[in-house]
């Protein structure tokens, strides 16, 4: 039996997920990017292809934890105000629901997104 990896799991996940949603400029596309070393949120405008606003781990200056990745919710919420969009859609990149994801989707939703 061949083992496949983690990664190329998820890989496959975010396929499927990316079939399905789409931004627009009203309503971007949040999206999802976990490391190692940080998080990364970027609200995508698909109809054009161009990153509308963007935050890290880093911007806020947290530590790479539950904690940190609430606060780049809020920033992204945040940035996100300023350019008048109110409702999102989410694109947790084929990344489970939990954890890290799910704190800087309740970030973001404290900072006044709708998804």
């Amino acid at each position: 039996m061949k083992i496949i990896s983690r990664n190329k799991l998820r890989l496959q996940r975010k396929k499927r997920i990316r079939a399905k949603v789409s931004g627009t400029a009203k309503i971007p596309r949040l999206c999802v990017f976990r490391s190692l070393k940080g998080i990364y949120a970027q609200a995508i405008n698909d109809d054009l292809g161009v990153i509308v606003v963007s935050s890290k781990i880093k911007d806020v200056k947290g530590k790479n934890d539950i904690e940190g990745a609430k606060k780049v919710g809020k920033d992204i919420a945040d940035k996100c105000s300023a350019k008048k969009i109110t409702q999102v859609v989410f694109d947790r990149s084929g990344y489970k629901y939990h954890g890290k994801i799910k704190a800087l989707a309740e970030g973001a939703r404290e900072g006044g997104l709708k998804f």
